[in-house]
């Protein structure tokens, strides 16, 4: 489990989008099992309390369900899983703009930029 926390969001928040990732590009599927809060905050080398707060928060969103005793999944819900990729791609892109917006950038001249990196990129 690849995960490098930063200090400007806190670690839970971090803890979510990691899992948001991993549901966007496939690599974590509906009903799949996932760690139990103790086994992710070992993986993570974060507070248990931190992971049990990321867990609550998912729970909280529909992302992860836990059923008694038995291990958290991820939803099966198909309109929450497909809406996760949208909110990430969302997310970037208001934050691009964010940035962006006050250097008064050309549409046309942005979009060509961010197709030039974006391939470059790629390889």
């Amino acid at each position: 489990m690849s995960f490098l926390i930063n200090n400007r969001e806190p670690v839970y928040l971090q803890v979510v989008r990691y899992f948001k990732e991993q549901i966007a590009t496939g690599k974590l599927t509906g009903g799949q099992e996932i760690p139990s809060r103790r086994e992710l905050a070992s993986l993570l080398k974060i507070n248990p309390n931190t992971a049990q707060k990321a867990y609550k928060e998912m729970e909280e969103h529909g992302l992860i369900y836990t059923e008694r005793n038995f291990p958290s999944r991820i939803t099966t819900d198909e309109k929450i899983l497909s809406g996760v990729r949208e909110e990430l791609i969302q997310e970037a892109v208001d934050a691009f703009i964010i940035a962006v917006k006050p250097i008064q950038v050309p549409v046309d001249e942005l979009v060509e930029i961010v197709k030039r990196n974006y391939q470059t990129e790629k390889k």
